[in-house]
C-alpha cells in the first residue's frame, strides 16, 4: 500500500526490521544518527531527539541517539545560536537509522563526502529518513529515483522540478519504503518518527512514547498535509466548537466492539453523512470509514502485543467480527498476518 498506512509494501514489516539491532527489544539499542547541516533547523532535529533520544521513566531505552556533521565543531542554527557537534561522518558507518532533519538551503549540493557516507550507510543496511527539506539531500543520492517521496507542501514543486525522477506526492504526511522514508514539514516529522517506532517495536510501545509526549499515538501517512480552514462563521467560536469532531471520536473509540456505521456517526452529531464526510476531510484528512478502520486495526495491534487472546476474540473485541475479516484487513493494511505481527512484537506481561 503506497504510504496510506505509512509503509509502501506493508507498515508492519517489522519482521524485516526486527533484524536490526534493537528491532525486537532483545538486542543492543537501535542506533539512530542525525546528520545535521548548517544552518540547522532546531525544530526538525528536535522531532528526532524527542522520539529517539529522550529517556523516559518507565519506558525501556530501545534507541541510542547521536548527532553528527561533516565538519565537527560549532554548527549554526536557524534560531541564531550555535550547537557543538563532536561526531563526524564516520558515525554514519554504524548507524541503523540515519535521520536528515532538514537541509537548508534546499538547493545546496551534497559534498562528495556526505554523498558517499549516506550511500555507504544505506549499503550497510541503514534506514535513511528525511524530515521536511531533508529530502533534498537524500534525493541527490539517487536513492529516491522512481519512488514516491514527500516534503513540506510549499517545497513540493521545487523538489519535483529539480528531481524529475522522484515521484513527489505533496498531499501526504509521510511515506515509508522500508529502507528510505520521507516526511512533510513541521509536526509530520514526529508522525514519521513515531511510525518508525511502531514499525520497530509495535503499536503499544509507540503509544506509550506518544503518551509521554502528549501526542496523538498514530496519524496515518496518507493523511492530508494541509486542510483548508472552514469558512468564516458569523456565529463565532461557539459554532466552531459545535463542529469539532473530538466528542464524536471519543464516542466511537469507546464503542469499537459495536457495529458503528457512518450513518450512526452522522446521527450522533445530528448532521448528514455528506456533512460528516466533509468535516472528516477538513479536520483529519480522511474519511469516516477509513478513520474507524484505522482505529480498529490499532486496537487489534495492541491486543496482539499485550494479550494471549485468540485472533477470533480480538476480532470481536475491535469490531471486525471474525478472524477471517481481521486477517484480510491486517494483510491489506500492514502486509502481514495477525499471527505474524504477534510473533514479531509479542510482549511479556504487557511490557516490551
Amino acid at each position: 500500500m503506497e504510504g496510506v498506512e505509512g509503509r509502501e509494501g506493508g507498515d508492519a514489516a517489522g519482521a524485516g526490521d526486527a533484524g536490526r539491532p534493537g528491532g525486537d527489544g532483545g538486542g543492543p539499542p537501535h542506533r539512530v544518527v542525525a546528520l545535521v547541516h548548517p544552518p540547522q533547523g532546531p525544530f526538525e532535529l528536535g522531532c528526532a531527539v524527542e522520539v529517539f533520544g529522550t529517556r523516559r521513566a518507565g519506558l525501556p531505552s530501545l534507541y541510542d541517539f547521536t548527532v553528527c556533521t561533516e565538519v565537527p565543531g560549532p554548527v549554526r542554527t536557524t534560531a541564531g545560536y550555535d550547537m557543538l557537534v563532536a561526531e563526524g561522518l564516520s558515525a554514519l558507518a554504524s548507524a541503523d537509522t540515519v535521520v536528515i532533519p532538514g537541509w537548508i538551503p534546499p538547493d545546496e549540493p551534497l559534498s562528495p563526502a556526505v554523498r558517499e557516507a549516506l550511500l555507504a550507510a544505506h549499503g550497510n543496511g541503514a534506514r535513511l529518513v528525511t524530515l521536511c527539506s531533508g529530502v533534498f539531500a537524500l534525493a541527490q543520492t539517487g536513492l529516491l529515483d522512481g519512488r514516491r517521496a514527500t516534503t513540506h507542501w510549499a517545497r513540493a514543486a521545487g523538489l519535483a522540478a529539480r528531481f524529475p525522477r522522484v515521484r513527489v506526492d505533496p498531499g501526504v504526511l509521510y511515506i515509508d519504503h522500508g529502507d528510505v522514508a520521507t516526511s512533510a514539514g513541521a509536526a509530520a516529522g514526529v508522525d514519521l518518527c513515531l511510525h518508525l517506532v511502531r514499525t520497530d517495536h509495535g503499536a503499544a510501545h509507540a503509544a506509550r512514547v506518544a503518551r509521554h509526549m502528549v501526542m496523538p499515538p498514530h496519524r496515518e501517512g496518507g493523511q492530508a498535509q494541509y486542510a483548508a480552514p472552514p469558512p468564516a462563521d458569523p456565529v463565532g467560536p461557539a459554532r466552531a466548537m459545535d463542529q469539532s469532531l473530538a466528542p464524536l471520536l471519543e464516542w466511537v473509540s469507546g464503542r469499537l466492539p459495536e457495529p458503528v456505521s457512518v450513518e450512526a456517526m452522522a446521527g450522533h452529531l445530528r448532521v448528514s453523512e455528506r456533512t460528516l464526510a466533509r468535516r472528516f476531510a477538513d479536520q483529519l484528512g480522511t474519511s469516516p470509514g477509513q478513520w474507524l478502520l484505522g482505529r480498529r486495526i490499532d486496537a487489534a495491534r495492541t491486543l496482539l502485543e499485550e494479550t494471549d487472546l485468540p485472533v477470533e476474540a480480538i476480532a470481536v473485541r475491535v469490531g471486525l467480527s471474525s478472524a477471517t475479516n481481521l486477517r484480510r484487513r491486517f494483510q491489506r493494511a500492514l502486509g502481514t498476518t495477525p499471527a505474524g505481527y504477534r510473533r514479531t512484537f509479542r510482549t511479556a506481561g504487557g511490557r516490551p
